[in-house]
Order: C-alpha cells, then sequence, then structure tokens
C-alpha cells in the first residue's frame, strides 16, 4: 500500500520525485501549484505566459529533483528559486522587463506590499499577503524588489542606498519572520 504522499514531509517528497514517482511529482504540484503560480504571475504579468512557466517548472523539478541537496536549503525555497528563475528567464526573454518596471512604477506605495493581489484568490494566497503586510517595510521592499523585480541583493543596496550587509540582513530576517507566520497555515 502506497503511503499518503499529502502527508510526507516536502524533503521525501522531492526524493520520490528524485526516484522517478510520478504520483510524488503530482503531490508536489497539488502542495505547491498554487503559491508558484502567484509569485510567477506577479512577475510575468501575463496569466497564459505565468500557466506555460509554472509546466515548465514542475518539468525541471521532474528532471532535476536530483540536484536538490536538503543542506543547502529547503524543499519549498529551492521550489520558490526555480519558479522565480524560470519567470525571470521567460521576463528576459520576452522583452518586457521595462513594461513590467513601469507598470511596478505606477502602483499606488500601498499596493506594493501586496504580492499577489489579482493573481490568486485561495486561502494560502490571502495568507501569504497577510503574512508579507506583517513584515517591516525595510524587509518587504528588499524581498519585493529581489522576487517580484529581479534584482540581485547588490541591486537592491545600490537601489535602496543601504549597505549590502543591511539588505542581505533585511532578506534573511524578512524570510525568516515569514516562514514563522506561515508556519502551519500553507500545506508544505
Amino acid at each position: 500500500m502506497q503511503p499518503d504522499l499529502s502527508q510526507i514531509p516536502d524533503n521525501a517528497l522531492l526524493h520520490a520525485i528524485a526516484r522517478g514517482d510520478q504520483s510524488a511529482l503530482a503531490a508536489c504540484y497539488d502542495r505547491y501549484r498554487v503559491i508558484l503560480f502567484s509569485i510567477i504571475l506577479r512577475i510575468l504579468n501575463d496569466r497564459q505566459e505565468a500557466e506555460d512557466c509554472l509546466q515548465e517548472v514542475f518539468l525541471q523539478v521532474w528532471r532535476r529533483a536530483r540536484d536538490f541537496d536538503e543542506a543547502r536549503g529547503r524543499a519549498f525555497t529551492w521550489l520558490v528559486t526555480i519558479a522565480r528563475s524560470r519567470s525571470l528567464d521567460r521576463l528576459r526573454a520576452s522583452g518586457s522587463r521595462l513594461r513590467l518596471a513601469t507598470e511596478v512604477a505606477q502602483v499606488p506605495r500601498e499596493n506594493v506590499g501586496d504580492a499577489a493581489e489579482e493573481s490568486v484568490r485561495s486561502e494560502e494566497g490571502a495568507l501569504v499577503r497577510k503574512a508579507l503586510a506583517e513584515l517591516p517595510e525595510e524587509q518587504r521592499r528588499a524581498l519585493l524588489l529581489a522576487y517580484f523585480e529581479g534584482l540581485t541583493q547588490t541591486e537592491i543596496a545600490a537601489r535602496l542606498g543601504d549597505p549590502l550587509g543591511t539588505v542581505k540582513t533585511r532578506m534573511r530576517s524578512g524570510m525568516i519572520k515569514l516562514r514563522e507566520l506561515l508556519h502551519g497555515k500553507v500545506r508544505r
């Protein structure tokens, strides 16, 4: 009898995918499709492109699950990194980065922290948006610049006029705080 894959930890799920377990990939998709889609959609700002990109993300997960190293970080972080990278690759390839930057610049300041306002109406999306809103402004701004504008930590430091070490600390603190706020609320 096969174990209930919805209950196994993320690391074990990725190890099962690495062994070629298709049901583990399906469980991973069910577990993370909503949050990954919201990240991708926020970056690409195009629903069809985001749907295509999400499929590419899970294809890469299928092909590269062996590359996941739990000693280097959490499975969720690995998945978000893949989604962000694939999204930014698409964004660069389409030449729409300038269009996105223009649109982001026109968003009222109070809406900038809303990570997935119209992209996901799910409970998980609402939880993530609420958690982002609870972060201190400096942490939220650094994370949004990194994950939704694709800036490196060095670029963020230059844009904000802050020391690189300060930006790194804010981003790490923000991610730790998000993990705490979302612990037990978002399926893993």
